[in-house]
Order: C-alpha cells, then structure tokens, then sequence
C-alpha cells in the first residue's frame, strides 16, 4: 500500500499551506483524504484565489467536517500521518484536549491513539500561556509542532517561496522527497 495521509485544513490564516502540500502530494504515489472545516472554506475564499471546489480536486478523498462517521474516524482504517495545515488554537485545543467535536479533532484524536504520525502548522502570534501549553502537551504525546516559520538562508523573492519552505519541511517530516526549495549547502 502506498502512503495514505489526512490533511485537515482548518479556519486559521494561511490556507495556501494545505492547498500547496494537497498540490505537491498531487503527483506522488500519496493517497489523500482532506478535511476542509466550514471556517476554513471561509478563509480559502478571502485569503486566496481557489475555489474550495478547487482545493477538494486536489486530494484523492473529500471528508466533510460533520461526519463523523467517515472511514478515517476509525483506527481501523490504515492512515500513516495526519497534517493539519494552518491548524488553528481551537483545533489545537480540541485535539490536545481530546474534544473530538467534528472530523478534523476526531481524525487527529484517532491518529493519536493509533501511535500514528500527527504534524500540526499552528497559525497565531502572539502565543499565550494557554497556547503553548497546549502545544507542550501534544509535543509530549510525539505531535510535531511545525509553525511555519519563515527561512530567509535561501533568500525567498516571493510568498510562494516562503510558502514552499514549510511545505518543503512537511514533506520531509512526512518523508517524502522532494524539490521545492535549495538545500541547506554550506
């Protein structure tokens, strides 16, 4: 089987992270199954260019966020990560608090029980006490906590380099190659 991975993309700023990883895992041996959250819909239509049509056609699988029932809320169905791209402090809080109120916490709820491989992009400044006690919970449970910080090493000219950086660091959490940015040479 090849990898089968969840992207959930909720209502924070910064969608075009999770459209850009649905797009770089397009034409990859990658199955895909994204959650799309009523909020982040919201988002993709002021932040970006995509239609949320658009941004369901990149992923081989469409979850909607009510359905909880849907096969990736099981950790019998075989998932290998779960990327939750811009993943806003309610979504955090939910999953760190085990409050698995729609598809997206749930999915994560499942990938962690499951000892399965969870990524959050965390997306807002400034961060309170509540934040990042929250991200120290999930860290200790084995989440990656990858906000995506901005490298300046390879001299970005446009957003889209800012953005391809974090993506480009998602893929290798994910492992999976790829060249959407230089290495680090020196």
């Amino acid at each position: 089987m090849n990898k089968r991975i969840i992207v959930g993309i909720s209502g924070s700023t910064g969608p075009i992270y999770g459209i850009r990883l649905l797009e770089a895992l397009k034409n990859t041996p990658v199955e895909t199954h994204v959650i799309i959250s009523e909020w982040a819909e919201k988002t993709i239509q002021i932040e970006t260019d995509y239609t949320t049509a658009e941004v369901r056609a990149l992923a081989d699988f469409v979850h909607p966020p009510k359905n909880q029932a849907a096969k990736i809320s099981s950790g019998s169905f075989q998932t290998d990560a779960m990327v939750i791209v811009p993943c806003s402090m309610k979504t955090l809080s939910s999953v760190a608090h085990g409050f698995a109120d729609n598809l997206i916490s749930r999915a994560a709820d499942v990938i962690l029980k499951e000892k399965r491989q969870l990524i959050m992009v965390p997306r807002e400044t400034p961060l309170h006490d509540i934040h990042l006690e929250n991200m120290l919970k999930l860290s200790r449970m084995g989440v990656v906590m990858m906000p995506p910080m901005p490298a300046f090493y390879n001299k970005p000219e446009t957003i889209d380099d800012i953005v391809n950086h974090t993506v480009s660091r998602l893929l290798d959490q994910l492992g999976i190659d790829n060249d959407l940015v230089g290495r680090w040479l020196q």
